[in-house]
């Protein structure tokens, strides 16, 4: 018999409110959120925005890919292979020094990948790890010099590896940010289409 009854969604909503706890924010909204949340941060007249005054024109509101569940997956982190210390190259011609934490694992459109998440050479608490990437699009969709995620460590090993969130290093914005290029190793064959890209 086909269900014609209230979809799952609408079943948790109503559930939750007569429970009196607020629904669950669908993931597309919560994106969506976020990236509203950031264009308003970097058009603030704060300091804090990476984005000069006379630039904010030119780059807000910032350009993303369709939100796309398909590049939303579980990774797992595993131990580096080889050396653990790597100096970076930046956009400034310095050298990053920096620790690899580990290989994350996943599968992206049936493709199966890995990226190296690092943490800064002195940082021993590793509570957050530095994923930067590159891949086919920059240079044309997006920037070239890569993008980056950030993840909160666990202590399971397991990560919601999310490239709706990638963004771009705020050297695109402004020249005057030292920004680490990703290594060869974090260089995937496939287009990630999705996060933040150039606007078109």
């Amino acid at each position: 018999m086909r269900w014609t009854g209230p979809t799952p969604f609408v079943l948790v909503t109503l559930l939750a409110a007569a429970c009196g706890t607020p629904p669950p924010v669908p993931y597309a909204q919560q994106v969506q959120g976020q990236r509203t949340a950031k264009d308003a941060a970097f058009a603030s007249a704060s300091s804090e925005s990476p984005v000069p005054p006379a630039e904010r024109a030119r780059f807000l509101p910032l350009a993303y890919f369709p939100i796309d569940d398909g590049y939303h997956v579980p990774a797992k982190l595993a131990p580096a292979p080889g050396e653990t210390a790597i100096e970076m190259p930046t956009s400034t011609g310095q050298r990053r020094k920096m620790r690899r934490a580990g290989q994350l694992r996943f599968s992206v459109k049936g493709q199966q990948l890995t990226l190296t998440a690092f943490v800064e050479e002195g940082d021993r608490a590793m509570q957050r790890l530095f994923v930067p990437f590159g891949d086919p699009s920059n240079g044309t969709e997006t920037y070239i010099g890569g993008r980056y995620l950030d993840l909160d460590r666990t202590a399971t090993g397991l990560y919601d590896l999310d490239f709706n969130r990638a963004y771009h290093p705020y050297c695109v914005y402004n020249a005057q940010y030292d920004c680490p290029y990703p290594p060869r190793e974090n260089r995937l064959s496939m287009p990630i289409r999705s996060g933040e890209r150039l606007k078109p």
